[in-house]
């Protein structure tokens, strides 16, 4: 029961990262006319940014079913 506990925090946590990493103040600071190949930097960064997210929670699901 403990092991569901710690998921339900790691995902919320998480969840509270991605809510800042994807606000205003930070999306600004990639908002700039550079390119990385060839993708425009703040596409590049939410692109990457959604990836770890996604990679994220999928590990704290795949710890909790061993």
């Amino acid at each position: 029961m403990e092991r569901s506990g710690s998921t339900g925090q790691r995902l919320t946590a998480l969840f509270v990262l991605g809510c800042v990493l994807l606000n205003y103040p930070v999306l600004s600071l990639f908002s700039r006319p550079v390119e990385v190949a060839g993708i425009p930097l703040l596409y590049a960064y939410l692109f990457g940014v959604w990836l770890v997210l996604i990679g994220g929670m999928a590990l704290v699901i795949g710890r909790r079913r061993e």
